[in-house]
């Protein structure tokens, strides 16, 4: 299994094409990002820097999320993942989808996690 920058650049603008026409998942992203063109382009690096090590990432995904912790719930979490699933599964060869969706899992348990430190350490 090859994951390519092409296989990349072809998912992430249609996945979130498709999140932008979702009823609960298209509103939370629209509010929440102002320059669609740029953000795609950082998602893009992330996504690269994930499945390639390709070191193009610079930010920090964890603050972006908080940022928005009133959205960030279990249930969008897991639209989120399915509607990844869908469109992976869609779009790419079953073993590199496969690949994109054990990442994702991951990624979004790890933010999951992160958002819920940061909503107790506010409650205390």
């Amino acid at each position: 299994m090859q994951v390519t920058e092409d296989d990349i650049a072809r998912l992430v603008p249609a996945f979130y094409a498709r999140v932008r026409q979702d009823p609960v998942l298209g509103p939370i992203f629209d509010a929440a990002i102002t320059d669609w063109p740029h953000h795609l382009d950082k998602l893009q690096a992330f996504w690269s820097s994930v499945m390639l090590t390709s070191g193009r990432y610079k930010g920090q995904p964890m603050i972006a999320h908080v940022r928005h912790e009133r959205a960030m719930t279990p249930e969008n979490f897991a639209r989120w993942l399915a509607l990844w699933k869908t469109v992976s599964g869609e779009m790419l060869e079953p073993a590199a989808a496969t690949a994109f969706q054990e990442k994702a899992d991951r990624i979004a348990e790890s933010l999951q996690l992160g958002v819920q430190f940061y909503r107790d350490r506010n409650l205390a």
